[in-house]
């Protein structure tokens, strides 16, 4: 799957379901449930292949809204909640390596 975030499309991979949650008042209904179905709420780790800049939908909602899409289609759509930074050296994209040369 692809994750857009902004002006960013970078393939990710769904590293956990966390929690499946209640669409409407927010509480928890599962943990680490097997599948979330269409029309499902889930709180969900996910991991992009490529460095990203975002941001927790609190601290800056432009930043903090994503759409997954697959094949074309949306699939999901959603708020960050929380970023972990890894310092890491990976490949970063063609536009972060052309903006850190400036």
């Amino acid at each position: 799957p692809v994750l857009d975030c902004h002006t960013a499309h970078i393939a990710c991979k769904f590293a956990e379901l966390v929690e499946k949650i209640d669409r409407r008042s927010g509480k928890k209904l599962e943990d680490n449930p097997k599948f979330v179905k269409s029309g499902d709420s889930a709180i969900v780790k996910m991991v992009p292949s490529k460095p990203m800049c975002v941001e927790a939908y609190t601290d800056y909602p432009p930043l903090g809204r994503f759409a997954v899409r697959d094949m074309r289609q949306t699939v999901a759509v959603g708020v960050i909640k929380a970023v972990e930074k890894v310092d890491k050296a990976t490949k970063a994209t063609k536009a972060a390596v052309k903006a850190g040369k400036k």
